[in-house]
């Protein structure tokens, strides 16, 4: 494009623009800036047009209006400040008449914009209902060299991300995470991926943040699942991004190799649920996060401090705040608390000696013959429903085939697709729910024997512990 006056004035220039978006680049050297360039010089050049300045957006989108060298172009003063505009590739000269077609030009350039952002929206929709993976590898993986779908290990950065779960299981906040691998002088992952291409690191290679310790101790990809959808936008003209419900999301299991255990993921979630507040005193309480008000319902806040002694720590209501909360100033000493545990623990334990039968049949009361022929009914369906869903897997990822291929019509495309996915969606509900009561029924079936070997482990055989009891 150029823009020009019909008479040159001292001062006055010839303005060309040229813009490329990284989606364009990938077209070749046909519609590269340099080639722009060059067609826009040669018709300067050739019209008479003196005094060329470029003015260039490189790997800008078409799709946004928040162009640097564009804003200083405007159109919407080129009429009034008796400015030429051309668009070479358009065909439009404003000192020919063509001043009333580049409004309309533009409201067709951005149902272009919006058509085209529809349909790469249900490609990706469709690619990641099929299980693929919809962003770059994490800290932690890499693209694997043999083929770009696959995410696998990257040894040297996983390490730093099981360490890092292994502190949050240890007690350590993200802060105190932070500030351990500073000390540590463990590069942060643009140091990290800097050093790997020979590049120069940043100013400040060992400063992790607290959020980025947070997004890792999140990410359910450490453990060998795809999460997708994790965020939406609500226009094709706005990049923020807005995170999705986990019932938004779409998981697939074991898609890659884990670098952290289920098991530590699901505890770090846990602790992350239940924070527990660092003290004056530097000391945490032994059920902080676990004992509540048994009046409001609030949990109990752990109160210590360094001219305590241990004896005088104890758990306060949340809702009190020097009388002027909605609870009272009720507390319970941490050594009270404690005793009460180690006696219910002891009870249990003497049960389970004194009658081992009984203890089991304790357990086992509230199964019955129906209980489980309903549970085996449960398992059956979860099997079939995990099936389907494997099944709409392979069927999403060959209608998108299809429509890339043109056997189909895009409009038939999002029609099926989007029948497809809501019938998923019901069902990773049904197995969601199913599952879960499920392997709370097997849980349960295990506990006497994970229940008896723990005792036997830390209690010993009876005859120890009737002795100790004495």
């Amino acid at each position: 494009m150029t823009a020009n006056t019909n008479t040159y004035k001292p001062g006055q220039i010839t303005a060309l623009y040229a813009r490329l978006s990284q989606e364009d680049a990938l077209d070749g050297d046909s519609n590269s800036i340099v080639n722009q360039k060059a067609v826009l010089s040669k018709y300067a050049a050739d019209n008479g047009f003196s005094n060329p300045v470029f003015f260039i957006d490189d790997g800008v989108s078409g799709m946004t209006f928040d162009r640097p060298k564009f804003n200083r172009m405007i159109e919407i003063f080129f009429v009034e400040r008796d400015v030429r505009y051309i668009a070479i590739n358009d065909g439009v000269d404003s000192a020919k008449g063509d001043n009333d077609f580049p409004p309309f030009r533009n409201l067709f350039n951005d149902f272009y914009a919006k058509d085209t952002s529809k349909k790469v929206r249900a490609i990706k929709r469709a690619q990641g209902m099929a299980g693929e993976h919809l962003t770059k590898p994490p800290y932690g993986y890499m693209v694997s060299p043999t083929d770009k779908k696959q995410w696998i290990v990257d040894g040297e950065a996983a390490a730093v991300v099981k360490r890092i779960f292994d502190l949050c299981v240890a007690g350590k906040g993200p802060s105190q995470i932070a500030n351990i691998l500073k000390a540590d002088k463990v590069p942060i992952a643009k140091a990290y991926y800097a050093k790997k291409k020979g590049k120069a690191l940043p100013e400040n290679p060992y400063n992790w943040e607290d959020s980025t310790i947070v997004g890792i101790l999140e990410r359910m990809d450490y453990c060998g699942h795809t999460v997708n959808f994790k965020s939406y936008s609500k226009s094709h003209k706005l990049k923020k991004r807005i995170p999705t419900t986990k019932e938004q999301q779409a998981i697939f299991y074991n898609t890659h190799e884990a670098i952290v255990e289920d098991a530590v993921f699901e505890r770090v979630q846990e602790l992350r649920a239940n924070k527990r507040r660092p003290t004056k005193a530097e000391r945490q309480g032994l059920f902080s996060g676990l004992v509540y008000c048994a009046d409001c319902g609030s949990k109990l806040h752990f109160a210590t401090c360094k001219s305590f002694n241990g004896s005088q720590d104890h758990y306060r209501c949340a809702k009190y705040k020097s009388n002027t909360g909605s609870c009272t100033a009720h507390f319970i000493r941490e050594e009270v608390l404690k005793q009460i545990v180690w006696s219910r623990i002891f009870d249990v334990t003497a049960l389970f000696y004194d009658d081992i039968m009984a203890f089991k049949e304790m357990m086992y009361a509230q199964r019955s013959a129906e209980t489980e022929k309903e549970m085996k009914r449960r398992k059956h369906e979860v099997g079939q429903a995990k099936k389907r869903i494997a099944e709409l897997d392979r069927i999403f990822k060959r209608i998108y085939e299809d429509d890339i291929s043109g056997a189909i019509s895009h409009n038939r495309f999002l029609k099926l697709s989007a029948e497809y996915e809501a019938e998923q969606r019901e069902l990773e509900e049904k197995v969601k729910s199913e599952q879960q009561e499920v392997d709370t029924y097997e849980q349960n079936m295990s506990d006497f024997d994970s229940f008896s070997a723990i005792i036997r482990k830390y209690v010993g055989d009876k005859r120890t512990y009737s002795r100790n009891r004495k």
